[in-house]
């Protein structure tokens, strides 16, 4: 954790594209910032940040478990991840948007 802390993880973030041409924020926006948050240890400011990091790392390691090892609901459980980061990823930008 002390390398973490010479290193700021933040100067190494991408611009938003979306943002710096259109003014608006993207779907995205928020992600690398909550994930540098999440890798710091501040759960809570990375949900506030982005609401659906914890479903999007649940699918990530999901997606990869499901490489080694495969089951017999495996494409149920993967399709249902994705429609609840999909929905969790629309609401909290209009609830952004809104606010």
């Amino acid at each position: 954790m002390a390398f973490l802390n010479l290193i700021k993880l933040e100067d190494f973030l991408l611009p938003c594209l979306n943002k710096q041409l259109f003014g608006i924020e993207c779907l995205g926006c928020g992600i690398q910032r909550a994930t540098v948050l999440f890798f710091k240890g501040d759960f809570l400011m990375a949900f506030k940040m982005y609401p659906a990091i914890y479903t999007l790392l649940l699918l990530t390691v999901f997606l990869i478990f499901n490489l080694f090892v495969r089951f017999k609901y495996d494409y149920t459980i993967k399709m249902g991840l994705i429609f609840l980061n999909v929905g969790i990823v629309v609401i909290s930008y209009f609830i952004k948007i809104i606010h």
